[in-house]
């Protein structure tokens, strides 16, 4: 596998850079990539690179198993990925689900997972707490290199290129190490410390969420239904304020239920919000015998921002690739990450994987620029149609309407389960998809 990986391993800086002799062993803090964080994104990324036969440093700041704020619900997009990777939902921890419920307006509403050939018909739940853990282990299988503990503090910058080739790094025991490798991935979350010191920033003309989680002990852990509740009512006020958001009830299989809300910054009283006191007056109005109250609560309650629609660009720059929360590729329709995250990285490491393959600096330099046209026409057209979305829900005379007329028409809901889940046949699909499909396309990304 090394071998062929030093067929194609080339400097991006230099002919000569970085490049161990032929019948010398690369040094251990040195790489033909190295992926920064080891999240959904990173730990994706660094198995399709090291599948095909680079040398990847996978760098994680943490340890696993380790905690991680989250819904915890995998659509089928997200298990199509997973098969990608080989993993096997056969073991004890994975509870399947068969679709979404509904629950507003005064309606209760059951959609399965819509019947295709794209994706698998069926979704998963499972606690970050060792999902992503998972994942890494299939990344070291394939030959990356973990270092745990390893926090990533800046890029180190060729003076004459003007590119990154390697990171500074905090060490486990608090020493500064040095990586070299002449492409970075930045995988490291909403934050992105790293895009920030290359100067690649988040964009204020994208949506952004808030979302806060904990687990309750409750008889529903076994619910084969991601549940949404598409009314969240902030009554902290003078008035009542209709939030755009929802809240989810999420059956973890292992006794407990994952209970949360997401809200978007659609509104005006985003920042006023107090999103951990509304998920207790959420819950407390739940039936009690659901056991979602405070003497059931397991673990304390945890928020997390979700960066949407492209909110950091460009994705490539000077040596530095972008996936996951690095690059706000959360969708603004549903707030789904994890699907998303995973199937960049499977893009990104396709870019690479073929720029690697070039002869010369200036051609492999021609394919990494690719890689942001490539996310554009993957999601460019769907996020912009996100967005949109994301402002008519931010009316609450419009989240009021929907849900009251929206909600009993099972046809269109249908559609919409479709629309938001982003789950259609791209060929072979219905009318629906043809619909969704048509709209994607015909709408420009910006």
């Amino acid at each position: 596998m090394r071998t062929v990986a030093r067929k194609y391993q080339g400097p991006f800086v230099s002919e000569t850079a970085l490049s161990p002799l032929p019948d010398r062993p690369r040094p251990s803090d040195e790489a033909d990539v190295i992926v920064v964080g080891a999240g959904p994104s990173g730990s994706t990324t660094a198995y399709h690179l090291a599948q095909a036969g680079l040398d990847v440093l996978l760098l994680e700041k943490t340890a696993f198993p380790r905690e991680k704020v989250c819904g915890d619900g995998l659509t089928p997009r997200a298990v199509k990925q997973l098969t990608a990777m080989g993993i096997s939902f056969e073991d004890e921890g994975w509870i399947r689900n068969h679709g979404l419920r509904i629950i507003g307006g005064g309606v209760r509403l059951e959609l399965p997972w819509p019947d295709l050939t794209e994706y698998p018909g069926f979704g998963l739940v499972r606690t970050r707490y060792d999902f992503d853990e998972l994942l890494v282990g299939q990344a070291t299988r394939a030959g990356a290199r973990l270092r745990e503990r390893t926090n990533v503090r800046a890029p180190i910058i060729d003076e004459r290129s003007n590119r990154i080739v390697g990171v500074t790094a905090k060490g486990p025991d608090g020493e500064t190490l040095r990586y070299r490798a002449p492409l970075v991935i930045a995988a490291d979350g909403n934050s992105s410390r790293l895009s920030v010191a290359m100067g690649i920033r988040k964009r204020d003309d994208r949506p952004m969420g808030v979302a806060v989680r904990t687990y309750f002990e409750s008889p529903r852990h076994e619910d084969d239904y991601l549940e949404s509740w598409l009314e969240l009512w902030d009554r902290s006020g003078d008035k009542d304020v209709l939030l755009p958001g929802y809240g989810w009830v999420f059956g973890v299989g292992d006794g407990t239920s994952n209970v949360g809300l997401g809200i978007l910054n659609s509104t005006s009283s985003f920042r006023d919000v107090d999103y951990r006191q509304l998920l207790r007056r959420w819950t407390d109005g739940m039936p009690e015998e659901w056991g979602f109250a405070e003497e059931n609560q397991r673990g304390p309650i945890r928020g997390a921002a979700l960066p949407m629609g492209f909110n950091r660009t460009p994705h490539y720059s000077r040596g530095l690739m972008l996936v996951g929360d690095a690059g706000g590729m959360i969708n603004p329709f549903n707030g789904e990450g994890i699907a998303y995250a995973m199937e960049a990285a499977r893009l990104a490491a396709d870019v690479v994987t073929h720029a690697m393959a070039r002869p010369n600096q200036r051609e492999r330099e021609r394919v990494l620029l690719s890689y942001p046209r490539i996310l554009s026409d993957a999601y460019g057209g769907y996020y912009t149609l996100g967005r949109v979305f994301v402002r008519m829900i931010g009316n609450p005379e419009f989240m009021k309407y929907a849900t009251r007329y929206g909600l009993p028409q099972r046809t269109l809901m249908t559609f919409m389960l479709k629309m938001l889940a982003n789950l259609t046949d791209p060929r072979d699909g219905d009318a629906m998809d043809r619909v969704i499909n048509g709209l994607n396309k015909m709408t420009p990304a910006a």
